[in-house]
């Protein structure tokens, strides 16, 4: 991966985006991609919307979503321990002994979730269920006062972000659900800056995918695209404990997904494939057999119809703090898309046949 495009991933995994609260990182992707776009808008929403040959036809949008799960300040008690409610899928069984940032209007101010210890844990409570409710932030203050002082309810909580190597492929961080998606498009749409294409690309980093799909749907209603691609993590399942059977069989670093089904149109996804054989692009291929839960499902339902298409990143242990995926799989997802938009022009007809 080329340095300038690692150093863009690395920021935006380091920048904070918990649903309803992604400026920081969308920040980040206008200031990076002004250099390669015709045109770059925030929507009244929050999605980036990036352009290259707006006037082109069809017209193509690229979403990744750069929300992330998170958690929200909800009540201090009076030592000044703060209690929090969940944003999107957070399992609370990964929660215990995490180290958090909650980010206040004063700046980010670190803490960490306790747990009593497991020698005073009695013997029926080892092991049992604990629910988010049962938890607590501390951030090593005296009392609530001095919580008040700089934490306010409704202030967002993230695991500590960080990026870091597993071995020279893979990288590890919170937040790759789906941050690693947003920056994806944006290096697809980078990669068609010297291309000479037909139709408008539109990149879009999309806000609130894990509240509800919440940014693709607005997004996709304002960018009005005939021809609409996704890229989202998918599950992985090349480590121990998960059943292929029923999640199928995903490898990290054999090249990003291709989903087939109802959520998406065929003749992309026969184009999707057709190039990355014939520009040997290892890719593999997943079930999709309803709506995907992802902004492929909002895009292809927006107005009349979209052809809609979605790319998925493998991922390990996904709404974790310790995410996974791989660098050439990221690489392989951003040149298959490119080399794809470039074909499509005003006579691609995406009608079933």
């Amino acid at each position: 991966m080329r340095k300038e495009s690692y150093e863009f991933l690395k920021t935006i995994q380091e920048t904070p985006s918990p649903s309803g609260f992604e400026q920081p990182v969308q920040r980040v992707v206008r200031d990076r991609m002004k250099r390669h776009a015709d045109s770059i808008e925030t929507d009244v929403h929050g999605n980036v919307i990036v352009g290259l040959n707006p006037k082109g036809s069809p017209r193509v949008m690229l979403a990744g979503h750069c929300d992330q799960i998170g958690m929200m300040v909800n009540y201090i008690d009076d030592k000044g321990y703060i209690f929090f409610t969940a944003i999107g899928g957070i399992d609370p069984s990964v929660v215990p002994g995490s180290r958090l940032v909650i980010h206040t209007a004063h700046g980010p101010v670190d803490g960490i979730i306790g747990r009593r210890p497991i020698h005073v844990l009695k013997p029926e409570e080892r092991g049992a269920k604990i629910e988010l409710r049962e938890m607590w932030v501390d951030i090593g203050a005296k009392d609530k006062k001095e919580v008040e002082r700089v934490v306010r309810i409704g202030d967002p909580i993230t695991f500590r972000l960080e990026m870091s190597h597993l071995g020279s492929d893979f990288v590890t961080s919170p937040g790759l659900d789906n941050k690693c998606g947003t920056f994806v498009v944006m290096e697809a749409l980078r990669l068609c800056t010297v291309k000479k294409l037909k139709c408008a690309l539109f990149a879009v980093s999309t806000v609130q995918e894990e509240v509800g799909l919440r940014g693709a749907k607005t997004s996709c209603y304002g960018v009005d695209p005939h021809v609409g691609i996704a890229v989202d993590v998918t599950h992985a399942t090349d480590y121990p404990d998960i059943d292929k059977r029923a999640n199928g069989d995903v490898k990290m670093g054999a090249g990003p997904t291709i989903s087939r089904g109802a959520n998406i149109n065929p003749k992309l996804e026969a184009m999707l494939t057709a190039t990355a054989k014939a520009k040997r692009i290892p890719v593999q291929f997943e079930g999709s057999p309803g709506g995907s839960g992802t902004d492929a499902n909002a895009i292809q339902l927006t107005r009349g119809g979209v052809a809609t298409s979605l790319v998925g990143i493998p991922n390990r242990y996904m709404h974790t703090q310790v995410e996974v995926v791989s660098l050439s799989d990221l690489q392989a997802a951003a040149k298959l898309i490119a080399e794809t938009v470039a074909k499509i022009g005003p006579r691609t007809s995406f009608i079933p046949d």
